[in-house]
């Protein structure tokens, strides 16, 4: 992963994580959990070292000094919004972490999932994280050739977007970061398994620090530049 070169981030969204936040302060374990599907999951990783919830963990221990955070890997393959709605409670709420990132949606687009529905079994869930006491961040999807073939991934970006101006919780765009690296000359397979859908590892490890560089800041320690190599 030392060899690892991610191309610069655009200007994203600040991230707004009072609960995290506090529990940093407080010198208590920072607890997040990754719900969501074989992305969050690490489908195509070489390992499990080198999917998503583990690059950030070691990310923001890294970045945090001082700080102990957990990341717990809540990733089934295959499922979308209904699946991870019914698992929610158990897999995300009983562990009471401060911040849950929900990565949900490629797997509806692929599946022709109908927007209203998506939207609303997606607010609902974060309605329920909400009342908790956690923060939210909503992950939207990759940029691949599989989820850019399913004409409805573009609707549910939307909806996914809609939820968190609704709800006024956090949204991590994958799509428009991935977007952004084309424009900087990314070639379009760079960060893309031999799937034709899920990242490869220098994928997740891109994807993993610009997140880590949000969440960091989001409590006040930007992360280091040399992380992100």
């Amino acid at each position: 992963m030392a060899n690892m070169v991610c191309p610069a981030d655009p200007a994203l969204p600040h991230l707004k994580l009072p609960h995290f936040r506090a529990a940093i302060a407080e010198g208590s374990e920072g607890l997040i959990v990754a719900m969501g599907s074989s992305s969050t999951e690490g489908a195509m990783a070489s390992d499990a070292a080198h999917t998503y919830p583990a690059i950030l963990q070691a990310a923001l221990n890294r970045t945090l000094p001082g700080a102990h955070i957990a990341v717990i890997n809540r990733g089934i393959g295959g499922q979308d919004a209904p699946e991870e709605l019914a698992r929610l409670d158990a897999d995300a709420i009983a562990v009471h972490p401060q911040l849950v990132v929900w990565q949900v949606g490629a797997n509806g687009a692929m599946r022709h999932a109908d927007p209203t529905n998506f939207y609303r079994l997606v607010r609902q869930g974060v309605t329920r994280l909400r009342d908790a006491g956690i923060d939210v961040i909503l992950m939207d999807n990759q940029r691949s050739p599989r989820v850019l073939a399913a004409v409805e991934h573009i609707v549910l970006e939307d909806e996914l977007r809609d939820v968190a101006r609704d709800t006024g919780v956090n949204l991590f765009s994958r799509s428009h970061l991935m977007d952004a690296w084309s424009d900087e000359g990314a070639k379009p397979g760079m960060f893309t398994a031999s799937d034709g859908l899920h990242h490869n590892d220098l994928g997740y490890w891109c994807i993993s620090q610009s997140l880590a560089h949000q969440i960091a800041a989001a409590v006040g320690a930007p992360i280091a530049m040399s992380s992100r190599r």
